[in-house]
C-alpha cells in the first residue's frame, strides 16, 4: 500500500504515521492500530486503505461522514465515535460532545469546540455552530495531535498548546482564512502543521506567514 503523503513521529505509545487523504480527511496508524477521521470518497479511493479500527467523525455534514467511504473501511468491530448530530446516522461507541474526553487504547482523546463566528449562511446561520461538531485533541502518549474539524480560528485554540502537530482547514467561506489560519498556527505552536480542506493554496504565502520553524505538509 502506498500512501502519496505521509509522515512518521515518534511516541511513547509506538511509531505514529499521519496520513493526510484529501479534504478534511486523515488517516493515523500508530503501530498496527488504524484510526481514521472523516473518510471521504471524492477525494481518495479507499479500496487498498487499511479497515478501520476505530472511526472519528468531526460532524455529519456530507463531506466528512461519506457512506461510499466507509464501505472500504468498515469491519463488524469498527468502532465509531463522534458528536450528538452522528447519533441519527451510525450507532457510535461513544458520543462526545464539546469538552468530553475519551480513552481508547490508551490514547486519550479530547472533544473540542469547532465553530464558525464571521462566516455565516444567507438565513443568518453559521456555517457549523458552535456545539454542533467537535474538533479533537489526540494525545498518544506525549504527542499531542490537534485536528481542529471544520472551525474557524476561535478563542478557545490559545488553551489548546503546545501541541506537536496541528490539522487545521484553510477555505472560504466555511472554515478560516488565511489570515485566520497563520493565527492558529501561532497560538497551537505547533512545529507540525497539515493544511486540509482547502481548493486552492498559495503556499509560498502562507509558508512565509508562518516562519521557517513551522513545516507545512500538504495533501
Amino acid at each position: 500500500m502506498i500512501f502519496s503523503v505521509s509522515q512518521q513521529f515518534t511516541t511513547l505509545l509506538g511509531l505514529l504515521t499521519i496520513v493526510p487523504s484529501g479534504h478534511g480527511a486523515v488517516c493515523f496508524m500508530l503501530e498496527e492500530t488504524v484510526i481514521y477521521v472523516d473518510p471521504y470518497s471524492a477525494t481518495t479511493d479507499y479500496s487498498e486503505y487499511p479497515k478501520a479500527d476505530i472511526i472519528f467523525f468531526t460532524h455529519d455534514h456530507q463531506d466528512h461522514y461519506d457512506v461510499k467511504a466507509l464501505e472500504h473501511l468498515v469491519t463488524p468491530q469498527t468502532v465509531f465515535v463522534g458528536p450528538e448530530c452522528m447519533e441519527e446516522h451510525i450507532k457510535l461507541e461513544k458520543t462526545l460532545r464539546n469538552g468530553d474526553s475519551y480513552t481508547w487504547r490508551g490514547i486519550e482523546i479530547k472533544a473540542v469546540p469547532a465553530y464558525n463566528i464571521i462566516n455565516k449562511r444567507q438565513d443568518g446561520n453559521p456555517f457549523h455552530p458552535k456545539g454542533y461538531g467537535n474538533g479533537y485533541i489526540f494525545t498518544f502518549g506525549d504527542f499531542r495531535v490537534y485536528l481542529a474539524g471544520d472551525t474557524e480560528f476561535i478563542p478557545e485554540m490559545a488553551t489548546y498548546g503546545p501541541v506537536d502537530v496541528a490539522v487545521l482547514p484553510k477555505n472560504l467561506p466555511y472554515t478560516m482564512s488565511d489570515e485566520q489560519f497563520v493565527q492558529a498556527v501561532k497560538v497551537l505552536g505547533a512545529p507540525v502543521v497539515y493544511p486540509v480542506h482547502y481548493f486552492e493554496l498559495d503556499k509560498e504565502k502562507l509558508e512565509k506567514a508562518v516562519g521557517k520553524e513551522v513545516r507545512l505538509i500538504y495533501q
